[in-house]
């Protein structure tokens, strides 16, 4: 490869190889991304050589397979290299170093973070979490005794708790629905939710990806019908971004959260908070913030002393996402779902909760044995051959949650299915 060419992609991939390594062999990446260029996503998707150089990124354990990457991801060592330098320049001068020097560069990455999203800048905070980013917003609305709240009973339980306070406290009521599983007709989904709104309904929760079984519900027209009958929409978005390409535009939305520790790879403990401009000063943060930030997006950040070396490294969590490029991520993340889907979809008394619509699923898909209990199934898969997903009990749906990332090889995924596999035929194992 010519040198000019290498020197662009350092300086637009990966910008800070200068000073920390990815993997083994920085060149080597470089040259796979290369060498990728003008290849097809859908045909990128099944390079095994190309793949290999991206897991090598990874620091992971070998010995596990760890198919939870829906629960928390791992960062690359080249973001866990980017957080170990800035929280060891914190510890020179905390005061100074932390507050005064690498504070103000979150304004940087707030700025990427907003061009990823395709927002403004001051539509986006950074959080711990989808789940504070979206407590925030359940609990910023002004509601009164009676005031009805919408959502599923395919929500997140913790966002389902965060309602179900207000409800004991305030004397607010929560309205839930069961989702169809899998829900694969848009006009009657976006009916389902008009079907369960009444007079008295004033706030609801959609989620972008449905945590129990990765299904993608169409945000977009479920917002855009509430929004005509004067309802504000909160999009939970803790599986959607750096999952599969889209915008804001996409959605329509006033309200999303999301998680960076997920699909972005970012550091843990970091998420993303988005808020349309005008409507920042109608919810109130978690945590007291003075009257003149009442339209500053930074109120929902008043949380009192906090690292910076978490939300700094999100830059370059988001430069390596960047690197890989979203629709080339996202169609690895399709065929690493059908790759093992297709050898358990048909085995005896097995069922598929995720549609296999690129329309509706990504990554995740959940899988079940009719009349086994998936928590038993979970313990036995680890236990036996160190496989980690997530077993999920819900309405309408009981299974194991199967959740493979961008490092997870082709023979991880055979491990898992013939595992699965057995079960599916023998039972779990007596003794």
């Amino acid at each position: 490869m010519p040198t000019t060419r290498r020197a662009f992609l350092s300086r637009t991939a990966f910008p800070a190889l200068a000073t920390v390594t990815i993997g083994p062999s920085p060149g080597r990446l470089l040259d796979a991304l290369a060498t990728a260029t003008g290849t097809p996503a859908s045909a990128l998707a099944r390079d095994e050589e190309f793949w290999r150089e991206i897991q090598a990124a990874f620091t992971v354990d070998r010995s596990l397979v760890n198919l939870n990457n829906g629960g928390v991801s791992p960062s690359p060592a080249y973001v866990q290299e980017a957080v170990v330098a800035h929280q060891a320049f914190s510890n020179k001068a905390p005061t100074y170093t932390m507050w005064r020097v690498l504070e103000p560069q979150r304004e940087g990455v707030r700025q990427r973070l907003a061009r990823a999203f395709g927002c403004d800048a001051e539509e986006i905070a950074f959080t711990r979490n989808a789940s504070e980013g979206l407590q925030i917003l359940q609990n910023g609305f002004d509601l009164q005794r009676g005031d009805e709240m919408l959502t599923s009973t395919h929500d997140y339980p913790r966002m389902i708790n965060t309602f179900k306070q207000r409800e004991r406290r305030e004397g607010i009521v929560l309205k839930q629905f069961d989702l169809p599983v899998p829900a694969e007709n848009v006009d009657a989904l976006v009916q389902l939710y008009l079907d369960h709104v009444t007079p008295r309904t004033r706030l609801a929760l959609v989620p972008h990806v449905v945590n129990l079984t990765g299904q993608i519900l169409p945000v977009k027209p479920v917002v855009e019908a509430l929004r005509q009958r004067d309802i504000p929409v909160i999009v939970d978005g803790a599986h959607s971004f750096a999952h599969f390409p889209f915008s804001q535009a996409d959605l329509g939305c006033d309200y999303y959260a999301t998680s960076l520790h997920k699909w972005l790879f970012a550091p843990h403990g970091t998420g993303m908070l988005y808020v349309r401009r005008e409507k920042i000063p109608d919810v109130w943060p978690l945590t007291a913030a003075t009257e003149r930030q009442d339209d500053d997006i930074r109120k929902f950040e008043e949380i009192g002393t906090h690292p910076a070396a978490p939300a700094l490294a999100v830059a370059e969590a988001l430069t390596f996402h960047e690197g890989i490029g979203a629709e080339r991520k996202a169609e690895r993340l399709r065929y690493l779902m059908n790759y093992w889907v297709e050898r358990v979809q048909d085995l005896p008394g097995v069922t598929l909760y995720t549609s296999l619509d690129p329309r509706f699923s990504c990554g995740i898909a959940t899988v079940g044995i009719d009349g086994q209990e998936p928590g038993p199934i979970g313990t036995h898969l680890f236990a036996r051959h160190r496989i980690i997903v997530t077993p999920i009990v819900a309405p309408n749906v009981s299974g194991l949650r199967v959740s493979p990332s961008v490092y997870t090889t082709l023979e991880e995924l055979d491990r898992f299915a013939d595992a699965f596999g057995r079960v599916a035929r023998e039972g779990l194992p007596q003794g």
